[in-house]
């Protein structure tokens, strides 16, 4: 072998060995934010006494739905006592103002759709979930300042 062929090859082994190193120092400088979990590993304790602890809950709201598009769970200026509502069709959550009573949020359960809204404020609100083969009806009116289901007249 010549002295060029191993020239040739020192210097290969030499950038092949430079560009592991780059990259190796690369991927530990980025790599948690890319393949990390984010706050890093939690014991199993950890989770267990993350799961055992109630999320706080608002003064006032029971029930848990989500937003449904279109509608804002911030509470308004003005907002009153707000109560979650669920029936086998899906959930809302109503509250009672200055206007009247007022859906918060809606959500249909799986299986459901929203097929008609009455958001208030007003006497009293609706919204009706459709289902293949039944429908749910919920109606709240405001008893006093808290929100209550009442049956359709």
């Amino acid at each position: 072998m010549g002295r060029r062929s191993i020239l040739v090859a020192t210097g290969w082994v030499a950038t092949a060995a430079a560009a592991t190193l780059i990259g190796l120092g690369a991927i530990r400088l980025v790599g948690e934010s890319i393949t990390g979990t984010p706050g890093g590993v939690r014991s199993e304790a950890e989770i267990e006494r993350a799961l055992a602890a109630p999320e706080p809950v608002p003064t006032g709201t029971t029930g848990a739905a989500s937003t449904a598009p279109g509608t804002s769970a911030a509470p308004s200026a003005g907002s009153g006592v707000r109560r979650g509502f669920a029936t086998d069709g899906g959930t809302a959550v109503a509250e009672c103002g200055a206007g009247g009573v007022r859906l918060v949020s809606w959500a249909p359960a799986q299986g459901y759709r929203v097929r008609d809204v009455d958001r208030g404020p007003d006497d009293d609100v609706e919204v009706t979930f459709q289902g293949p083969t039944r429908e749910y009806e919920l109606k709240v009116r405001c008893i006093g300042s808290e929100p209550v289901s009442v049956a359709d007249d």
